[in-house]
């Protein structure tokens, strides 16, 4: 483990709606740089970068043109270079968003390999040897037809215009699919390792990678998928050992095992993740997040998932938490600014990383607005920061009507300068969150979990976080904290077994723990030191 990681509270920005230097619109580079310290006085100590590379931008930039190229609309390599650089300044650090699993169809190598002529990049595409024929085949979610002089049909991941990168098959049903060990997949992989390299060479720190076990294809069990990345990792434990790698995956027992350093609870898959912050992906149901004061949600399949992790990987599962991301609705979509307080005492005192999604910090609301560059209802939580009641709330001096995608309307619309200046607000209480876990050892990335109180349908939460030694088990002599949360708008009381030495932080009324019973007053939080 990267010893940076185990302090890293990482802030996610999207480049196009952050801040434009430039007046076109569109976020940029040198916008990013000139908020960073904004970001390092909020706490976060580390970025991820959506993806800033020449695309079309069919799909936001995740349809990668040039993986050696940031867009122009962005600024240049020298820019992410100079980004680089003025992170490391300030102690912070820089992953970027790596899409191994496709490219756009304006990519070279997608081009190359439409020709008829073999060449270099004849295998490095899933293509299947008869332009009629279906391609039945896990992992692919369509094909696109009749537009190469080859005679074959092209596999896409996502999007039509997203062909899928040829990393080959770990179950081979017909002549066409390519082994894993073979010339082109592994020419496909070495073409990844080139990229990985690129960048690192130039001070990035590593990568979060999309869609990380979706590579080899007809994998059931990812066994395959698993090895490439250990060998991956292989590679870069060789010439850049200290890269880090974070996946998207969802299935920390394969991610760990695979080589990455963390994996993402998702707001798909069978995390429960959503049922904390949200309703399920594609649900029509009443929305009934655990952290509403309504007291309506559900904490127990999302923790029952998670200590099942924790015991497929030694205690290691190291899942990362989100706020939210692109591709999600804001959380501010079903909570309030004083629920998602709440929300923030979770995410910033789990194991794992925390990440922040660029304006969670300040309550930006999810909007209603057109699709754009692919995003459909994603594209509500892509709108431009607020930084303050400046033209454009101080993003960009273009014309509103020329902004990648439209603010906030209201009058209302929560912004940097407001939040910053109330010591009472959702960003004051996320710089505080930040804080305190920087501050006590038992709440950092490695520190081990132990649930004491979730029963279905009930509250509180109740967990203890402790100091890990170097054998992995909590140290002994070491900090621990319980950590207790009660977002319901009632008073609940729970057992506990363990007597309180300091309060390290309150939020609502305080609690109090007698006679082995926790009462907790409606909407609060507390986190104490335990003997």
């Amino acid at each position: 483990m990267n010893t940076w990681l185990d302090r890293a509270v990482f802030y996610e920005i999207y480049p196009q709606s952050f801040n434009d230097t430039n007046d076109d619109g569109i976020g940029d580079i040198p916008g990013i740089i000139e908020k960073l310290d904004y970001i390092k006085e909020l706490g976060c100590n580390a970025l991820w970068l959506n993806p800033c590379f020449v695309s079309p931008f069919g799909d936001a930039g995740y349809d990668v043109a040039d993986y050696c190229q940031v867009a122009p609309r962005y600024g240049t390599n020298d820019d992410l270079v100079r980004l680089f650089d003025e992170c490391h300044k300030r102690g912070m650090h820089v992953l970027l968003d790596l899409v191994p699993g496709h490219t756009s169809i304006e990519h070279p190598w997608f081009k190359e390999s439409c020709r008829a002529d073999e060449n270099e990049c004849t295998g490095r595409y899933v293509w299947n040897d008869n332009v009629w024929a279906p391609m039945d085949v896990k992992g692919i979610n369509g094909v696109l037809r009749g537009i190469s002089e080859r005679n074959g049909a092209v596999g896409v991941n996502f999007f039509a215009f997203q062909p899928a990168l040829n990393y080959g098959f770990a179950e081979i049903d017909q002549p066409w699919q390519s082994a894993v060990d073979s010339p082109e997949a592994l020419a496909t992989r070495q073409a990844m390792k080139d990229v990985m390299a690129f960048w690192l060479e130039r001070g990035c720190d590593g990568f979060r990678v999309d869609m990380a076990g979706s590579l080899v294809k007809n994998d059931p069990g990812q066994e395959a998928t698993i090895a490439l990345w250990q060998d991956m990792r292989a590679y870069l434990d060789e010439h850049y050992p200290e890269a880090v790698l974070i996946s998207e995956w969802g299935e920390p027992d394969k991610t760990i095992r695979a080589g990455f350093h963390m994996d993402f609870l998702l707001q798909f898959g069978t995390s429960h993740y959503m049922d904390l912050f949200r309703r399920p992906e594609r649900s029509t149901a009443e929305p009934r997040p655990f952290f509403s004061r309504k007291g309506k949600g559900d904490a127990s399949e999302f923790v029952a998932t998670y200590k099942r992790n924790l015991d497929l990987t030694d205690g290691k599962g190291l899942m990362c938490i989100p706020s939210g991301n692109h591709d999600m609705e804001r959380l501010r979509r079903y909570l309030d600014p004083e629920e998602m307080k709440m929300a923030f005492a979770f995410i910033l005192s789990m194991p794992g990383c925390p990440f922040i999604y660029y304006g969670d910090e300040i309550g930006m609301r999810h909007l209603d607005v057109k699709s754009v560059e692919g995003g459909y209802m994603r594209t509500g939580a892509r709108t431009p920061m607020q930084w303050d009641d400046g033209v454009n709330h101080g993003f960009s001096g273009a014309a509103a009507d020329k902004l990648y995608i439209a603010q906030d309307p209201a009058p209302d619309a929560p912004t940097v300068a407001a939040e910053m200046a109330d010591e009472h607000s959702l960003w004051r209480e996320v710089q505080r969150l930040i804080a305190m876990r920087q501050a006590n050892p038992a709440l950092a990335t490695e520190g081990a979990i132990e649930f004491v109180y979730c029963e279905k349908d009930a509250y509180p939460l109740v967990y203890l976080r402790s100091e890990r030694g170097s054998d992995g088990a909590p140290k002994a002599g070491g900090q621990r904290v319980l950590v207790a949360l009660n977002p319901a708008d009632r008073q609940v009381t729970c057992p506990c077994p363990y007597e309180a030495d300091e309060v390290l932080y309150t939020l609502g009324k305080e609690a109090a723990v007698c006679d082995g019973v926790l009462t907790m007053p409606g909407a609060s939080a507390v986190f104490m030191t335990v003997r």
